[in-house]
């Protein structure tokens, strides 16, 4: 089942560890603590953007085959959704490179970026937490976190010591696409010494969309994946200091070509550690570094067409220093680097290298109930083009593209933000940002058809950075059992950069045809201007047999070209969830209705999607057997098999979202 040495040590490994008596004590759990946005770490209530978390429970009620449907629920998160194995996460309409996708708060350094049909290289079944910072977080992680972070934990390098030894192995069968999933992870440690292991093994079939004429299947969609790592560590009350190594391989269909199937394998080092109360004017010190080696292979009937890859380093410093008086704070540097090739018919974009070195500091004081939060960062970002084209012989059969060239940008950032608690039910959070964005490589460079868009895509090379202004206002209520917020954002860009249709028609060749097959769209910089509001509630109805809520949420934004009024590409219509949740004891049922509005606000090459209305159900039971914590659970997506489709998707017209679909799992913990 597995090809490769390695990859099979670990998933085997991971079978063994979870086969350990019940007598060992449970994986130690992640502490509440947000690590991502503020690196004093915090509660969510005392930072000033507005945070998401999903824990364990709420990626067995959410889990998905991709990270961006995964998180696509949470509020202001929608997704790609490039069919069911290629999404990633969209934050207040923004996507791409304006959301910075971390794996334990390092680069993830893949491809996904580049294009829709291009996977994440993280899977859902291995990670334990996902941390998602709204609005811009741009200071800590670089400008392209200008509408969000998503940072997934999955403890591969223990950060404090293990006692004993434990772990969880679970099964996952059903939904829409047939899914057969196996994952495990276990932990031991003693004497300071930790050790992590982790695998899995998805399996799925075409996905099955709803039908006026019955039950259909979305053509190429099924996909094979697996993957895992291993992790040391030595810890203790000082601090820690370990190393781990991931791998990760899909192979899976397009969705948008039937005949084209995708072999993408990702490779990863991390290397990290940290050290703690410590004495003098530096009281603590913190790094990471990561490397990573990734491929994607295009196979159209099975032949390799198109290759691409990229590789990369992502190193990572922080300090932080002593009180000096109320004031407390971090101060660090950040170096990445990656080189990225594509090879074949289909290479739209040419072989390029990135450079990125910045400078930040993070600070916060109180003055008397008022927390006071700021920050600046600085970057060099360095992009260079390899040019080449049909004559380059390194290179047959990818576009003309102009010679190499290379592009420097300066980028400096900003914020401050205010958390001031009402009383004892209301505070109010707020921030302001001024951020800037170096465009990536193919916003400069990509010259050639895209196959996976159907488009012809240009680059612009002179293109400068992107610049914008946030403000963000959330009001929060905690009381007793009772506990929600509703926060408003407007972000306005001077050159937003946005993938644009030209009206022009061009062949493969890139000719310009009025028959061509491909309508040109090319990155321009335009002003434009984000406004939206987000709400979510948690109610106590009532303790009857056990606890009743009601979950509320409702999100929108609002996106248009500030030169010419129109709606900018692509933005997700408002949405809403009303939700039943009773829990007694060890038992859950949940009822959920979610609506999403018609999105009839679209540019001249849109065309308006329809609303909908999706009915989803979920029940878990826990119970001990053995000595061993179990839960089994079952989970009902879109129960009434309605017909729904992302407006975000380039392939809304040609993918609909999930039919009907029942899936189970069954968890053991120890």
């Amino acid at each position: 089942m597995f090809s490769h040495p390695l990859r099979s040590a670990v998933v085997a490994a991971s079978t063994v560890l979870v086969s350990v008596p019940a007598l060992a004590q449970a994986v130690k759990e992640l502490p509440a603590v947000v690590v991502t946005g503020n690196p004093l770490g915090s509660d969510p209530s005392g930072l000033a953007s507005p945070v998401s978390v999903m824990d364990d429970h709420a990626l067995t009620l959410r889990g998905a085959s991709t990270l961006g449907e995964t998180v696509g629920n949470l509020p202001g998160v929608s997704s790609t959704y490039f069919g069911p194995n290629s999404s990633r996460p969209v934050i207040r309409g923004m996507d791409g490179d304006r959301v910075r996708l971390l794996g334990n708060g390092g680069a993830s350094l893949d491809a996904s970026s580049l294009s829709f049909d291009h996977a994440v290289t993280i899977d859902p079944l291995v990670i334990e937490r996902v941390e998602v910072v709204r609005g811009p977080a741009a200071l800590m992680y670089g400008g392209n976190a200008v509408g969000g972070v998503v940072n997934t934990l999955d403890n591969r390098i223990p950060q404090s010591a293990v006692d004993g030894i434990g772990g969880r192995a679970e099964t996952v069968l059903g939904g829409a696409d047939s899914t057969r999933a196996l994952a495990g992870r276990a932990e031991f440690g003693g004497a300071g010494l930790n050790l992590h292991v982790d695998g899995f093994r998805r399996r799925t079939s075409d996905l099955r969309i709803p039908d006026s004429s019955g039950a259909s299947r979305l053509r190429n969609s099924a996909a094979d994946s697996e993957g895992g790592g291993v992790g040391a560590s030595f810890a203790g009350d000082g601090g820690y200091v370990g190393l781990s190594y991931g791998v990760y391989d899909s192979d899976y269909g397009t969705v948008a070509e039937p005949h084209v199937t995708i072999d993408m394998h990702s490779e990863r080092w991390d290397f990290a550690g940290e050290a703690r109360d410590l004495d003098g004017f530096i009281s603590g010190v913190k790094f990471h570094f990561g490397h990573a080696d990734y491929t994607h292979t295009e196979l159209d009937g099975g032949t390799p067409a198109t290759r691409f890859a990229t590789r990369g380093n992502d190193f990572r410093l922080e300090a932080s220093h002593a009180p000096l008086g109320d004031w407390r704070g971090t101060f660090g540097l950040q170096i990445e680097r990656s080189s990225f090739e594509a090879r074949g018919d289909e290479a739209f974009v040419p072989s390029t290298d990135t450079d990125a070195r910045a400078l930040f500091l993070f600070e916060e004081t109180r003055v008397g109930d008022l927390k006071l939060t700021f920050g600046g960062r600085i970057e060099r970002v360095k992009v260079g083009s390899d040019g080449g084209g049909p004559d380059d012989a390194n290179a047959p059969g990818t576009p003309r593209f102009d010679p190499a060239r290379q592009r420097r940008f300066t980028a400096r950032s900003a914020a401050v933000g205010v958390v001031y608690p009402l009383n004892e039910v209301f505070s109010l959070a707020s921030q302001l940002a001024h951020t800037e964005r170096a465009p990536t490589f193919y916003e400069l460079f990509a010259d050639g058809p895209h196959a996976a868009t159907g488009n012809y895509e240009l680059g612009n090379a002179a293109l400068g950075k992107e610049r914008s202004n946030s403000v963000d206002l959330q009001l929060r209520v905690k009381q007793g059992d009772h506990s929600g917020s509703i926060g408003v954002f407007h972000s306005r860009f001077s050159n937003f950069i946005a993938l644009s249709g030209t009206g022009i028609r061009r062949d493969a060749d890139g000719l310009i045809n009025p028959a061509g097959e491909l309508p040109e769209f090319v990155y321009q910089a335009v002003p434009a201007k984000f406004s939206g509001f987000e709400a979510q509630a948690r109610l106590l109805l009532c303790r009857c047999a056990g606890e009743l809520h009601l979950d509320l949420q409702a999100d929108a934004v609002r996106a248009t070209n500030r030169d010419t009024g129109e709606p900018l590409p692509r933005i997700p219509p408002l949405r809403g969830m009303v939700a039943l949740d009773w829990l007694h004891d060890t038992l859950q049922l949940r009822l959920e209705t979610q609506g999403v509005r018609r999105q009839d606000r679209v540019d001249a090459s849109g065309t308006p999607t329809a609303g909908y209305v999706l009915v989803n159900a979920f029940a878990s039971y826990g119970f001990t057997a053995a000595g061993i914590g179990w839960e089994a659970w079952l989970r009902g997506n879109n129960l009434f098999d309605t017909e729904a489709r992302n407006h975000v998707s380039f392939l809304k017209d040609m993918a609909p979202l999930p039919g009907r679909g029942v899936m189970a799992g069954l968890r053991a913990s120890f």
